[in-house]
């Protein structure tokens, strides 16, 4: 599937139970083959507006479009079969062998069998893991940080239009979550992927992001590019977030952005 871009127009969540809403009338553009970061504390509202793509999470009111499509309207299990998400947990299956997981999405979607496996060949060449070496590894036989790039090459690996990121890199350590930012950059800048991303690592989100996009109390408090929010935040609570007017600060992220 090409890069197609998602558009959030008036979306408001409220949990079943719950007295206050989770997303509070979002507006938002993510252009195709876009990288952007939705920013902010736990409880802000970015995990479930990332959900609503996929129809984990099914809005109160508003639409959510992926292309031209209302993902209201579609199937939600051939929908997720064309969107990529990756969590934290990585959630691999321990029975399956690294091609196995791999192969999932693109073996569910009735691919013939020869290119399944260059799929997963060429996958696992392009997160660094030889396929001669791992292609029948077990997860337990693996890093953490292995694990995540596995995790990322299943969420890829059926030619996905948009992929969902909710906190991928959160339980690794700071060396190997470096490499991962870098890995990740590198696929979809190869792929032009439209990547959705939840953090609430300022860092992370500085470093990685097209468009960051700022949430409070599921709102959107700002979106921009990192520079414009380093340079302009529209109000104190972004100012504060992203350290806007520590210019040491800012130069380092900004010639880290380089280095990508």
């Amino acid at each position: 599937m090409s890069a197609v871009d998602i558009r959030f127009e008036n979306v408001r969540v409220r949990y079943p139970g719950s007295e206050s809403v989770a997303v509070d009338g979002v507006d938002l553009n993510v252009d195709a083959g876009e990288l952007v970061v939705l920013l902010g504390p736990s409880g802000c509202g970015k995990s479930t507006l990332l959900r609503t793509v996929n129809r984990l999470v099914t809005p109160e009111s508003g639409r959510v479009l992926v292309g031209d499509r209302n993902v209201a309207s579609l199937d939600a299990v051939e929908l997720r079969r064309g969107i990529g998400y990756a969590i934290q947990a990585v959630g691999l299956f321990t029975h399956m062998t690294v091609a196995e997981n791999i192969a999932i999405v693109p073996s569910l979607l009735d691919w013939p069998r020869s290119d399944v496996d260059a799929r997963v060949d060429e996958l696992l060449e392009l997160i660094d893991l030889p396929p001669h070496a791992y292609r029948n590894r077990r997860p337990r036989e693996l890093s953490g940080g292995q694990a995540q790039r596995v995790g990322v090459a299943r969420a890829i690996a059926g030619k996905p239009g948009v992929l969902l990121m909710d906190e991928p890199f959160g339980a690794v350590d700071a060396i190997v979550r470096q490499s991962l930012q870098r890995e990740l950059v590198r696929i979809v800048r190869t792929l032009k992927t439209t990547t959705l991303f939840v953090t609430h690592d300022v860092a992370e989100a500085l470093l990685l992001a097209d468009r960051v996009v700022v949430m409070r109390d599921g709102r959107v408090e700002q979106a921009g590019k990192p520079d414009e929010l380093l340079d302009a935040p529209a109000t104190p609570y972004v100012r504060d977030l992203v350290r806007a007017g520590d210019d040491v600060y800012r130069r380092y992220y900004l010639h880290l952005r380089e280095q990508l």
